[in-house]
């Protein structure tokens, strides 16, 4: 199991190389998952260490969330799925459980509008465009569309500077596959949106996590890593960060935009969720124009079903880009970007977003209810919030026990960059849940277990 186990050769305290000599067996499959590690004093007896020095890894282990106590049964490896399965793209459609780990409308709002739009979509003067080919960053009346969206925001009404994709995540393969090259080094928080990970690493580019505060990124670390790491970009989601919900305030904005100028470093302003947000704060986007491409859409705005996103880009790079989307899929099609427009033109889409609005604050306000005793990262209008676990519950543990109750969460592996620093936390989707009263249902699982503690994570319970 552990026969003829090596520590690595470094600098770092014994402990740490041990806990990386275990997590290392651990990844590559050695150790199974569920499967008790050896105790502490025979682990200490074969290495010639002290027993101290043994718990002191396995306690580092338990950080990870490699490894878990329980009571009566030792250590055991923690069983994992692969590392993109917490990347959830869709909802569980497993019966008997809330699943509140997935970004959904709250509302209905989207459906009822388009079920409106439809019919009168064949007397649109655009409607016979939707059988043809089109160029690259899409048809030039959608594209119009947005930039007016955008006024005062993005693009300052360019229409010309927008690239129409298939959802902001496809903006963001683009952006990536366009402007950057292998090993490049891309900068985000060390908590961060998950699906920026998975591009990362199907691109062959290396991504560091810097620390944030509850402010977010911390200027100090951004300034640290651009002068010893020569980034070529850092990603941030500025506004309701996903998980955190931290909005970034004009000063951080401007204390990180200064510091990708001076060194040169591309922002991908990934600002999904900024129409839910009332309060105007400047964008990457206008504080730097030529060094940020920005990323939007109106998956977490009005509907997910409704792939509908765009990038709008520095002129020097547009080509660039456009070139990507063509290798991918030649253009978007254009039924998404004329129904998107026609919301858009209507008002449908400022109607939809205020209703959302309303729907959140009505959930939150439920949320901050029930789990007002705990450490609870949240905004008045944010479809999550982000779960600080209190002693001694874990993310990957947390989130089990939920399931097994009924209730789905994610937990803050799915979201770290690394496994030094994982944040104890969960995120929970407050307008994933079909009902409010599903929602306090829901929220009476967790706040059950929070208040259970100890007991459930030993099994006691």
């Amino acid at each position: 199991m552990l026969d003829h186990l090596e520590l690595p050769e470094n600098d770092r305290p014994i402990y740490q190389r041990l806990a990386d000599a275990i997590g290392e067996r651990i990844a590559r499959g050695d150790l199974a998952e569920g499967e008790k590690l050896p105790p502490q004093r025979e682990i200490a007896r074969v290495l010639g260490v002290n027993v101290t020095t043994v718990t002191r890894a396995f306690s580092a282990l338990q950080q990870r969330g490699l490894v878990e106590a329980r009571p009566g049964r030792g250590t055991l490896v923690v069983s994992r799925e692969s590392e993109d399965a917490g990347f959830k793209s869709a909802p569980s459609d497993e019966a008997d459980l809330i699943d509140l780990s997935v970004n959904r409308p709250a509302t209905s709002a989207y459906l009822e509008a388009l079920s409106a739009l439809l019919p009168r979509l064949p007397r649109d003067r655009r409607f016979g465009a939707v059988q043809d080919y089109h160029p690259p960053e899409g048809p030039l009346w959608a594209r119009s569309a947005v930039a007016g969206w955008l006024q005062g925001i993005a693009g300052d009404g360019d229409a010309s500077r927008i690239v129409l994709t298939d959802g902001a995540q496809h903006g963001l393969a683009c952006v990536l596959r366009a402007l950057t090259q292998p090993r490049d080094i891309v900068l985000v928080d060390q908590i961060t949106y998950q699906g920026i990970s998975a591009l990362c690493r199907s691109q062959g580019l290396d991504l560091r996590g810097l620390p944030a505060d509850r402010e977010g990124m911390r200027p100090d670390a951004f300034e640290d890593a651009c002068q010893t790491l020569r980034p070529r970009a850092v990603f941030l989601v500025p506004t309701l960060h996903n998980p955190t919900t931290v909005t970034l305030g004009e000063e951080r904005r401007r204390a990180l935009a200064a510091i990708a100028r001076r060194h040169n470093v591309l922002i991908i302003e990934d600002d999904v969720y900024r129409p839910l947000l009332d309060t105007a704060l400047p964008s990457f986007a206008t504080l730097e124009p030529e060094l940020t491409v920005y990323v939007g859409g109106l998956s977490k705005c009005v509907a997910p079903g409704l792939r509908f996103g765009f990038v709008v880009v520095p002129r020097a790079v547009l080509g660039n880009v456009a070139a990507a989307l063509r290798i991918d899929c030649w253009s978007v099609s254009p039924l998404i970007p004329l129904i998107a427009t026609s919301l858009l033109e209507d008002g449908s889409v400022a109607r939809i977003i205020e209703r959302q609005r309303e729907e959140l604050q009505r959930r939150q306000a439920i949320l901050s209810e029930v789990l007002k005793p705990f450490d609870v990262q949240s905004h008045a209008v944010s479809p999550h919030a982000w779960l600080h676990l209190p002693e001694p519950w874990r993310g990957a543990s947390f989130a089990r026990a939920c399931r097994q109750r009924g209730v789905g969460v994610l937990p803050a592996d799915a979201f770290a960059i690394g496994r030094e620093t994982l944040a104890h936390a969960v995120r929970i989707n407050v307008g994933a849940a079909p009902s409010l009263g599903d929602l306090r249902q829901a929220l009476g699982i967790i706040i059950g277990l929070l208040n259970a503690g100890h007991f459930e994570l030993s099994g006691a319970v």
